[in-house]
Order: C-alpha cells, then sequence, then structure tokens
C-alpha cells in the first residue's frame, strides 16, 4: 500500500470507529430519555403510550387511598384543568402530601391508570418541582383562554 492509501485508510476507519461511537451514545442516552407530561397532556393523547415518561401536580385533596394489600398507593394528581389517577407500590417520600406537589415516573396503562415506579415530592414549603409549576402555569393559562374565546362566541 501507498502513503496515500494508508492515510485513507485510517481516516475511513477513524470516522467509522467515531460514526460506531456516536451511535452508541444516542441509543443509550434515547433509552434513559424520560419526558415531563401534565395530566392535560397526557388526557389529550400526548403522553407515549409503552414508555416511561413524568406527570406531574398537585395531589387532589382527599384522593390519597392505599389498596387492600396495605402497600399500593393511589392518589390524584392533578393541573387544575384536568385529574389523573395514579397508583405506586411502596413507600411514599415523607414528604409527600395532599395538595402539595408531586412528580411520578412510571407508564401509562391501557386501562388509563398510571402505574408509577417512582414518586418525587417537595422538598420545603415553598419548593414544587419546576415541570409541575409549568404545567399548573400551563393549565391555568389554557382554562382562561378558553373560558375567554366562549365569553367572545356569545
Amino acid at each position: 500500500m501507498k502513503a496515500r492509501q494508508q492515510r485513507i485508510a485510517l481516516i475511513v476507519g477513524g470516522l467509522a470507529v467515531l460514526g460506531i461511537a456516536a451511535a452508541l451514545v444516542l441509543n443509550a442516552f434515547q433509552s434513559n430519555l424520560v419526558f415531563f407530561f401534565s395530566p392535560t397532556q397526557v388526557a389529550t393523547g400526548e403522553a407515549p403510550k409503552d414508555r416511561l415518561f413524568r406527570v406531574g401536580g398537585l395531589v387532589k385533596e382527599g384522593s390519597l387511598s392505599r389498596d387492600a394489600d396495605g402497600v399500593t398507593v393511589r392518589f390524584v394528581i392533578t393541573d387544575t384543568v384536568k385529574d389523573m389517577t395514579v397508583a405506586y407500590k411502596g413507600i411514599l417520600p415523607d414528604l409527600f402530601r395532599e395538595g402539595k406537589g408531586v412528580v411520578a415516573q412510571g407508564k401509562l396503562g391501557a386501562d388509563g391508570l398510571f402505574v408509577a415506579s417512582e414518586v418525587l415530592a417537595k422538598h420545603d414549603e415553598n419548593y414544587m418541582p419546576p415541570e409541575a409549576t409549568k404545567a399548573i402555569n400551563d393549565a391555568g393559562s389554557r382554562e382562561i383562554n378558553e373560558k375567554a374565546a366562549h365569553t367572545l362566541k356569545q
């Protein structure tokens, strides 16, 4: 092989290795990527059916209940427009309270029940997860816009 052919082969080999490494990194990133949705977005079908995702909002007052097994907890998350029932098997965080912000990670069942594998709660009196705050603010502004549009039609 001539020196020129060796350089070309080295460059092509380097690009191939770089391409394979980039593909592996992107594949790992894609499989670990978890998106956030509000209950309204889940109700409109924007959330994936067979992938992990996060849903957040406020825990609705009076919605917390335990199943007969004593381990599974059910509660309702709301963004003030739509509600969503969540089932979680395990111990809830110490700071989990009704009326407070929460983010749950899991999958949406065929029956519309969100089965959480992880529940995250606020950590002090003034904190709500940013995703939950944004979802509640978006839902509130969406509700105001819908009321305004309805008023204009009349």
